[in-house]
């Protein structure tokens, strides 16, 4: 119901700011503007779910021969202890599991394109479990704050974009990246596991969560012992090469075990193509409704307002330069990227504003796409308290990059 509500407002703020600027400033553009905006994301949402078809099919073909080789239900028993306690309501070895670690595998490694028809696949599977198809199961919605989070543990493409916009060291921005989105991560589990009155005090779930913490601070170790500009080349390398290898391995265990690996791929990219098919609508509604939000100068209003605040507090300000970054995020995976690189290159690369773009654009990720793609996916239409939690992890993830970037850069 607060996407419903959330859809709306956008509409609704965008069409009386226009009123305002049309009467007291006499702009007679801002509704043409909006109006070009309607019409333009109404046919980016078509093209993206057109260019996600590929992609879906490729992996559903994938995810399908891992399937039935076995090795998804492998990856389900050895994960099976924490996600039973993750998730409660599924159960001790559901095959769900193992897509859900390789979905958030993918998005470690910053590796977008496999990881939405990874999750798109889980929440396929949980959808089976759900009791009532219309509303969000707690497995459903735990999984989805796990997704808007947005660990990543190797941003691959923030580190490409630093390095076209000129950046000394690219990869400066990584250990303050992998801190932000982690902090955003932890959050977004202890507040959602708390609504599902979870037990973290169990013993296989503490361990998780403090083993999870041990990794990290294993990685940031490992790659401060990296040289710097070379940081981008090894994350892209690490995880081109585990992707890879994943595909191969799922290959020749589906021929181990003689499967007909290439009927079995195509019945699994059906699948995926019909499920690119599905999302098309509810893509197309959250992206018009931000292309207007965003094209009505609310976004603007709103920067303004906050440096505005922050200067009259007497406190440093620099970070209001990168905030449209930040507040972007969540609504427009690529009007981030976009607000990210007009950032870099207003300010350049090496700047403050520009190195904490890019740190925003790694903490969080976009909550209203991925709720719009992921139960539009499986036709759910109430969401429960997902979005407001998807969102508290994203308010979570802006706050400790700022914090950590001026730990850093400051």
């Amino acid at each position: 119901m607060a996407l419903n509500y959330i859809w709306i407002l956008f509409f609704i703020i965008a069409f009386l700011w226009g009123c305002i600027q049309l009467l007291v400033y006499g702009d007679y553009q801002i509704f043409n503007e909006m109006i070009d905006a309607l019409f333009l994301m109404a046919k980016t949402g078509f093209e993206v779910s057109l260019g996600l078809t590929g992609i879906l099919s490729l992996w559903m073909g994938i995810m399908k021969i891992g399937e039935s080789s076995g090795i998804i239900r492998s990856l389900s028993r050895i994960f099976s202890p924490v996600f039973s306690r993750l998730f409660p309501e599924l159960g001790e070895n559901h095959p769900v599991y193992g897509t859900i670690m390789m979905n958030l595998s993918a998005n470690m490694l910053g590796l977008d394109n496999a990881a939405t028809p990874l999750g798109l696949r889980a929440m396929k599977q949980m959808q089976v479990e759900n009791k009532n198809k219309d509303i969000a199961s707690n497995s459903q919605i735990m999984f989805l704050v796990l997704n808007t989070s947005g660990l990543t543990l190797i941003p691959i493409s923030i580190l490409v974009y630093r390095a076209q916009a000129g950046a000394v060291h690219p990869a400066d921005v990584f250990i303050p990246i992998l801190l932000s989105t982690f902090c955003s991560t932890l959050a977004g589990v202890i507040i959602t596991g708390w609504k599902q009155k979870i037990n973290f005090k169990d013993p296989v779930l503490l361990t998780a969560l403090l083993g999870s913490i041990v990794v990290v601070a294993f990685i940031v170790y490992g790659f401060m012992q990296v040289p710097t500009e070379m940081m981008a080349s090894y994350s892209s390398l690490i995880a081109n090469l585990i992707l890879f290898t994943i595909i191969i391995l799922f290959l020749l265990n589906g021929a181990r075990k003689k499967i007909h690996v290439y009927n079995v791929f195509i019945e699994g990219a059906k699948d995926g193509f019909k499920t690119a098919v599905t999302i098309i609508p509810y893509l197309i509604a959250i992206l018009v409704a931000v292309g207007v939000f965003r094209a009505s100068g609310v976004l603007d209003l709103c920067l303004n307002g906050i440096k505005e605040l922050v200067l009259l507090g007497g406190y440093d300000d620099r970070f209001v330069d990168a905030l449209p970054t930040a507040l972007m995020k969540p609504l427009s995976g690529s009007g981030a990227r976009g607000m990210m690189v007009e950032c870099m290159d207003h300010y350049g690369a090496d700047s403050f504003a520009g190195r904490l773009s890019s740190v925003f654009q790694g903490a969080t990720d976009t909550t209203f796409y991925i709720i719009a793609v992921y139960f539009g996916s499986v036709g759910i239409k109430n969401s429960r308290y997902a979005l407001p939690y998807g969102l508290f992890c994203d308010f979570i993830g802006i706050v400790a990059a700022i914090f950590i970037s001026y730990m850093f850069f400051s």
